[in-house]
């Protein structure tokens, strides 16, 4: 009985283009740096804004007499002071990688930057609008304004919305950084 039997054959390397014939691996290229991005005067610039706006927030809630009375504006406070900490730290973080010429282009580094960032804009976005909620229903439910701190408590909130506003594009941007490395 005669069966056909399957062959190996050798395959031989294709020969490299690059001239040297070292067969080394080809340089990896890195993602350019986007303005935003940390380490970058962009990031460092929404750092700041974050910064800025959660200490405004926190500073305006934390200047009622009355807040701790409300749960939502008590989780405010929290998260505002966490975010203002997180951007602050961040920011000497950029200001440091922008002297001294690094990139911040790590997946370790990302990975915790991108972590970070996503906990405390989910935590800042979920305590504005607690807050929102409770501020509707002190003014236009309760209509009870004039007994409490209805001017503080809008401001307060509005400005914790704009500090995650400012916050949702440092998570994207390093979540992004994070799949090219």
């Amino acid at each position: 009985m005669s069966v056909s039997h399957a062959s190996v054959h050798p395959v031989e390397d294709p020969p490299t283009t690059d001239g040297g014939g070292g067969g080394g691996n080809a340089p990896t290229v890195r993602m350019k740096d986007i303005q935003g991005m940390p380490g970058t005067p962009g990031g460092l610039a929404l750092r700041a804004t974050q910064f800025i706006f959660a200490v405004t927030a926190l500073c305006v809630m934390a200047s009622t007499n009355d807040f701790p009375s409300v749960t939502a504006f008590c989780y405010l406070v929290a998260a505002a002071g966490l975010q203002s900490l997180w951007s602050l730290s961040l920011a000497i973080v950029d200001i440091y990688a922008l002297l001294v010429m690094r990139s911040l282009q790590n997946y370790r580094i990302l990975s915790l930057l991108t972590l970070g960032d996503g906990i405390t804009s989910t935590l800042t976005f979920a305590a504005a609008c607690a807050s929102a909620g409770i501020t509707v229903l002190i003014d236009n439910d309760l209509h009870s304004c004039s007994q409490n701190h209805c001017l503080q408590f809008e401001t307060a909130t509005s400005m914790a919305f704009i500090s995650w506003f400012f916050a949702i594009p440092s998570f994207l941007l390093n979540f992004w950084s994070l799949a090219s490395c």
